[in-house]
């Protein structure tokens, strides 16, 4: 049997590279198995010399491995952009989303704020400065564990708003997605993947890469709450 190609992804985009991974071994007959965690966890442990063929982060994340030299120089490619949502627990009312307004009124009105350790939770924290609610809010911040969604607050009765990958929080169960963020507060992130420098075969990992950003793959993405790269926003 071939041997299996190993990846590292984070939480975001688990969901769609577990279902990928699948399809290339029933299609291809290339073993693929990606492990998931925090963003930042995983940016660690590749510093730290973890063993995989492929990494999939955040744009910026990955640019900082491959200039670092933990990724193979030219590998990488964009995949996927991922929007970030908010979302209620189940039971609580849907608040507006449509303008910058409604997004005020849903802080202020929220008793706590649920965001993640990843791209999201800082481009969120960067948005409240911006709308001059940070010093209104810094008591009703909470920052989920990493590599746990932001859902899960939710769900547990901690918190009464969340924010995240629309990917991370679509199918939790007790949790509303409301919705993408309004206009000019809008977030997304890019996510890409490359080729580890630890690699021991690197061609096959590249020809993993290349699946992960066909065609096939897009349809796939898109179910799980994200558009390929280069693809313009609805």
């Amino acid at each position: 049997m071939e041997e299996e190609i190993s990846g590292l992804s984070s939480m975001a985009t688990r969901p769609v590279l577990a279902e990928l991974s699948a399809h290339i071994r029933l299609a291809h007959g290339i073993p693929v198995r990606f492990d998931a965690g925090g963003g930042v966890e995983i940016a660690r442990r590749v510093r730290e010399g973890a063993e995989a063929d492929l990494v999939v982060l955040a744009e910026g994340a990955l640019a900082g491995l491959e200039r670092d030299g933990h990724v193979l120089a030219g590998s990488t490619r964009p995949l996927w952009v991922s929007q970030v949502v908010a979302a209620v627990p189940a039971a609580a009312p849907v608040p507006p989303l449509g303008s910058e307004s409604d997004l005020r009124a849903a802080l202020l009105a929220a008793d706590a704020i649920a965001y993640s350790t990843g791209p999201s939770g800082t481009a969120l924290t960067e948005l409240i400065d911006r709308l001059e609610l940070a010093d209104a809010l810094r008591d009703r911040l909470v920052q989920a564990p990493p590599g746990v969604p932001a859902g899960n607050l939710l769900s547990s009765g901690r918190a009464g708003l969340a924010f995240q990958q629309h990917s991370e929080l679509m199918d939790l169960p007790g949790v509303v997605v409301v919705g993408p963020l309004p206009g000019d507060a809008a977030i997304s992130s890019l996510f890409a993947g490359g080729v580890l420098a630890s690699s021991g075969r690197p061609d096959r990992a590249r020809e993993v890469l290349a699946l992960l950003g066909s065609d096939e793959a897009s349809r796939t993405a898109r179910a799980r709450g994200m558009r390929p790269a280069g693809e313009p926003a609805a």
